[in-house]
């Protein structure tokens, strides 16, 4: 933050201030192999997907490795002043992989040194779902109704399903992450590579979005690029789950 003691969302405290990146970059990884199967899934009204390793362990679709490269691309063709020092990503194998592509081709385009250093952090992985993992739509509903009907009651910014997490469990361990990248960055521009419900939560936090306000948010789509600046203290969008950059001709 700019001055002494302001905090992530603007309060004031009597702790040192902590030095916000100039530029905060946020994106979903890129179309994952699981995305694929739970989308014929859901078409089909189907109960299972073929899917049978850890949800940290699921690669990206050749489709996700295309946005990758062309969120390099787009890495590589931003101001250098707004090119990532730094990336933070989830340790989950389909982030890994969307930032190593991406850093790669950024790199290769001459952009970012390739030695740039990527620090996973395990705050950055996706919502734990608990009993409700790897269950589509119609699996919950057949499987396991009561906590269907206790999903729609609660709304998804409080509903803990049995093992898992809530929206605002998430937020919690990203408002930490913030925190050390704050420290630990020095005012640098930052990529941060996660998952839907952590960009999401990030913006949450950031743009202190209330309950209404978040759940009228589109979906985060994949690799699409969100912006936040900071000005006046204050990490501030610039730009919301934009995808221009994955268009054949962009």
């Amino acid at each position: 933050m700019a001055e002494l003691g302001t905090t992530l969302n603007g309060q004031h405290r009597s702790t040192p201030a902590l030095r916000l990146p100039s530029v905060l970059i946020a994106t979903r990884h890129g179309e994952s192999t699981a995305n694929v199967e739970f989308a014929l899934a859901e078409a089909a009204g189907a109960l299972s997907v073929p899917i049978n390793c850890r949800d940290a362990d699921i690669p990206l679709s050749m489709q996700g490795q295309q946005q990758a490269h062309a969120l390099g691309r787009w890495w590589a063709a931003l101001p250098a002043g707004d090119r990532p020092r730094s990336v933070w990503c989830s340790p989950y194998v389909r982030t890994a992989e969307t930032a190593r592509i991406a850093l790669a081709q950024a790199a290769g385009l001459g952009a970012v040194p390739i030695s740039l250093t990527v620090r996973y952090d395990e705050r950055l992985r996706d919502r734990e779902l608990g009993v409700l993992e790897m269950l589509t739509a119609a699996a919950i509903e057949a499987k396991h109704p009561e906590e269907a009907a206790r999903r729609r009651k609660m709304g998804e910014l409080y509903y803990r399903p049995p093992g898992g997490e809530s929206w605002s469990d998430v937020a919690l361990r990203v408002r930490s992450c913030l925190r050390d990248l704050c420290e630990q960055e020095d005012g640098n521009p930052v990529l941060v590579v996660a998952h839907d419900c952590t960009v999401l939560m990030l913006r949450h936090v950031l743009d202190r979005l209330t309950e209404p306000q978040l759940l009228a948010v589109e979906q985060v789509a994949n690799c699409s690029t969100s912006v936040w600046r900071t000005e006046d203290g204050r990490l501030r969008p610039e730009r919301w789950n934009t995808t221009g950059h994955l268009e054949p001709d962009a």
